[in-house]
C-alpha cells in the first residue's frame, strides 16, 4: 500500500469532490501515467507503513462488565495497550477500474501488551480485585479499498473502506501460555470488544497516514518543479482515470511567477499518446516549457559570462595566420583574463517540440569588453543575432545530456569600436563562426550541469531510474522510464511522522 501511495497519491484522483468547468478539460499541461508494473514495485515495501500505522495508533483503554452465573458481576479493564511486535507475510495490489485501488495485506502477525485489571463479586458478597500483565497474539488480514479524492484541487486519500479479519486472537496472562479458567473467562467476552478497538484505531491511523502521505508527496512534486520564484501549478485540470492497467492524472502545468498569468490553448493530449509498456510516463505540453522559458527570461536568468581560459579556447580554436591576426586586433595585447564576454537573451526563447528535437529560437546579444589598468572598460564589439538551435536530450548516469543537433544564426546588428584596417564584414563573419562552433556549445555545456545540479537538489539522483527516455513529438514531450522503489521518500516521510 505504502509504495503505491508514494507516487500515485500526489498525482491521481477519482473523486467528484472537485468540480471543473467544461473549458478546463482542455487545459492540461502535464499528464502522469503509472502502469500496473509500477504499482507492483511500489507494493513491495508495505510493511514499513503498516508497521507505522500499528505503532502510531493510540489504543484506548478498554473496560466493561458482565454478569456470569455463579460468579456474579465481573468488571474488567485493559490499560496501557501497546504493540510489541509485528510482521507481514504478503501484500497485493490491484486496480479496480473507475473505482479504487484494492490493497490486500495478508497474515499480519501482531503482538500487544498491557495490563488487565478485573474484579467480581462472588457468592456471599465476596469481592476480589486483581491486576496482571497480559499479552495478546493476533493474526490479521487487512483489506483496504483506497478511494482517491480531489480536495481544493489536490489529491486526498480516503481509506475508510478498511477491513480487518482476525484469524487468531489469543490472550496470555502473566506470560502463562497454558489455558486456565481466568484466561478462558476473559478471552470470551474481551475479544469482541478488542477486535472493534483494533479495527477502528488501525484503520483510522492508516487513513491519517494516507492523508499525510498524499500531502507530503504533492509538496515534494510541487517543490521539484520550483526554483526560487519560478514554479508550476500541478493542481488537477480534470478528473483522472483508473483503468485496469494504469492510472492517469491530468494537471494544469500553469506558470507560477510573481503576477504573470499564462493562458494555455487547447491541450493536445490524448490517452493514445502514451503506451503501457513502461512503469511511469510524464507528458509535457510545449506550452509548459515555453512558460518556464518566459519566467527564466523575466527573472534575468538567461545571462552568461565567459572569461579567462574558456574565452581563450574559444578564440584560439583555429590556428591560422588570418585568424591570429583578427584575434590580435580584437584584444590589442590585452590578456584574456582582462576581458569579459557577455551573452544574453533579448527576447523570451520560443520552444517548439518536434520529432527531431527541442527547437529553441531567441534573439541573442553578444558583447566583448576589455579592461585595461587605469582606463575605462572598452566595449570592443556588440552583436545581435537571431539564433535557432535544435537540441536532443537524454538522462544518462544521473546526468542530463544535451546534444546539439543543428544551429542557425541570422545576423541582425553589429557594432565595432575597433579602428582596424579591414572591414567589419570579415570580423562579423569571424565572430559568427566563433559563436556557431564554440559559443553555442559553450552555452550548452553550462546548461547541462546547471540543470543536473538543480534536479539533484530536488533529490532526483536518489531515485533508481532505469532506462529513461526523453521523446519529443510535435507539440509535446514524453518522459518514460522504469524505476526501483524510491526508498528515500518513504524514509523521509516516516521521519516526519514519528
Amino acid at each position: 500500500m505504502a509504495r503505491l501511495f508514494v507516487i500515485s497519491l500526489a498525482l491521481i484522483s477519482t473523486s467528484v469532490a472537485c468540480t471543473f468547468e467544461e473549458s478546463s478539460l482542455n487545459l492540461t499541461g502535464i499528464v502522469c501515467r503509472m502502469t500496473k508494473p509500477a504499482a507492483f514495485v511500489l507494493n513491495q515495501q508495505t510493511a514499513q507503513v503498516i508497521q507505522a500505522a500499528f505503532r502510531h495508533a493510540t489504543y484506548p483503554d478498554i473496560s466493561g462488565e458482565k454478569s456470569l452465573a455463579f460468579l456474579g458481576k465481573v468488571t474488567y479493564g485493559l490499560t496501557n495497550i501497546q504493540i510489541n511486535d509485528l510482521s507481514i507475510e504478503n501484500s497485493e495490489v490491484d486496480f479496480k477500474e473507475d473505482d479504487a485501488i484494492d490493497i490486500a495485506i495478508q497474515n499480519v502477525t501482531a503482538s500487544f501488551k498491557g495490563t488487565l485489571s478485573y474484579g467480581y463479586t462472588g457468592a456471599w458478597f465476596v469481592k476480589l480485585t486483581h491486576s496482571i500483565d497480559f499479552e495478546i497474539e493476533s493474526s490479521i488480514d487487512l483489506q483496504i479499498n483506497a478511494k482517491l479524492m480531489c480536495a481544493k484541487g489536490r489529491v486526498a486519500a480516503d481509506t475508510s473502506d478498511c477491513y480487518l479479519t482476525f484469524y487468531k486472537l489469543t490472550l496470555h496472562l502473566q506470560g502463562d501460555k497454558q489455558p486456565g479458567w481466568l484466561k478462558q473467562l476473559f478471552t470470551d467476552f474481551i475479544s469482541f470488544t478488542l477486535k472493534l478497538v483494533l479495527k477502528g484505531q488501525v484503520c483510522k491511523e492508516i487513513n491519517l497516514l494516507a492523508q499525510l502521505l498524499a500531502d507530503f508527496i504533492q509538496d515534494r512534486a510541487a517543490n521539484f518543479l520550483q526554483d526560487g520564484a519560478i514554479g508550476v501549478d500541478i493542481s488537477l485540470a480534470s478528473f483522472p482515470v483508473i483503468k485496469a492497467n494504469y492510472m492517469e492524472s491530468h494537471h494544469k502545468g500553469l506558470l507560477l511567477y510573481k503576477n504573470y498569468s499564462v493562458v494555455f490553448s487547447d491541450s493536445m493530449f490524448a490517452p493514445s499518446l502514451l503506451s503501457e509498456s513502461r512503469m511511469l510516463y510524464f507528458w509535457f505540453s510545449d506550452q509548459v516549457l515555453n512558460s518556464l522559458a518566459l519566467a527564466a527570461f523575466l527573472d534575468e536568468r538567461l545571462v552568461l559570462t565567459i572569461t579567462g581560459e574558456e574565452l581563450r579556447e574559444m578564440f584560439e580554436m583555429e590556428d591560422t595566420e588570418a585568424h591570429q591576426g583578427i584575434v590580435q586586433e580584437i584584444f590589442q595585447g590585452t590578456s584574456y583574463n582582462d576581458s569579459l564576454a557577455k551573452v544574453w537573451s533579448l527576447t523570451p526563447p520560443q520552444i517548439t517540440l518536434q520529432p527531431e528535437g527541442t527547437i529553441v529560437r531567441s534573439s541573442v546579444a553578444v558583447e566583448l569588453t576589455l579592461f585595461s589598468q587605469g582606463a575605462e572598460p572598452t566595449v570592443v564589439f556588440y552583436s545581435e543575432k537571431e539564433v535557432t538551435v535544435t537540441i536532443q536530450s537524454a538522462y544518462v548516469e544521473k546526468k542530463l545530456v544535451l546534444h546539439l543537433a543543428d544551429s542557425v544564426i541570422e545576423p541582425k546588428v553589429f557594432k565595432c569600436a575597433l579602428e582596424r584596417a579591414g572591414d567589419d564584414k570579415s570580423l562579423s563573419h569571424f565572430l559568427q563562426r566563433i559563436i556557431s562552433v564554440a559559443g553555442i556549445p559553450e552555452v550548452i555545456s553550462r546548461i547541462e550541469p546547471a540543470l543536473t545540479s538543480l534536479m539533484n537538489s530536488k533529490g532526483l539522483n536518489l531515485f533508481e531510474i532505469k532506462n529513461p527516455e526523453i521523446i519529443t513529438k510535435e507539440g509535446y514531450l514524453i518522459i518514460q522510464l522504469d524505476f526501483g522503489f524510491p526508498h528515500h521518500l518513504l524514509v523521509d516521510f516516516l521521519k516526519k511522522t514519528l
